[in-house]
């Protein structure tokens, strides 16, 4: 069996990885997230995830490398992890009550081949009052996520509807991952629990 290695230390990612039954190792990349202000928010995070799993692969030639990028998009503006308390208020306060977008690009690399893509889901929130927010910060969560909100944790009281894949929008679109590492020949272990 080939080794399988997620280029992420995101423990959402892990996790959803695990629930689908992987066998696989974990190794980060230290890459620089810089990229062209020209790029549309699908191609950052393509050519984002296509850098981290590129990164590994570099010291894995055997392996199958996974790297995965998440952005919060709201009117064109790609919002990303806040560096503060008042950004993340800032950006809570800017998604209250509207629709934004949470697109997730994925890399899967093996020797030398990568194949991309990424997955957009519309996310509606709730009108958040401040004190709604405060609450919201004061759970720490805000602070390792784009956009400055995890779905799947408190976060989820901040969402009213979602419009497409949920695994989206908590880091790793899931099902359209699993169907591609199919090609590269890395499938799930049914016998694990």
């Amino acid at each position: 069996m080939k080794p399988f290695i997620l280029a992420s230390g995101s423990p959402r990612r892990k996790e959803l990885l695990k629930q689908a039954r992987y066998t696989f190792s974990i190794q980060t990349s230290d890459v620089d997230e810089t990229v062209n202000p020209q790029l549309t928010p699908s191609e950052v995070v393509c050519e984002l995830a296509r850098k981290k799993a590129e990164a590994v692969a570099q010291n894995h030639p055997d392996a199958v490398v996974l790297g995965s990028d998440t952005v919060v998009v709201c009117n064109d503006q790609i919002l990303g992890k806040p560096s503060d308390a008042a950004e993340a208020k800032a950006m809570l306060t800017s998604l209250s009550d509207r629709d934004h977008s949470v697109l997730t690009g994925v890399a899967i690399c093996e020797k030398g081949e990568v194949t991309t893509f990424f997955e957009e889901t519309v996310v509606h929130f709730y009108p958040l009052s401040e004190e709604d927010i405060d609450q919201y910060l004061e759970t720490g969560e805000p602070f390792d996520k784009a956009g400055g909100y995890g779905i799947q944790g408190f976060g989820a009281y901040l969402v009213h509807s979602i419009s497409g894949d949920y695994n989206t929008v908590v880091g790793l679109p899931l099902a359209k991952t699993m169907r591609e590492l199919k090609r590269f020949n890395i499938h799930p272990n049914i016998d694990l629990p």
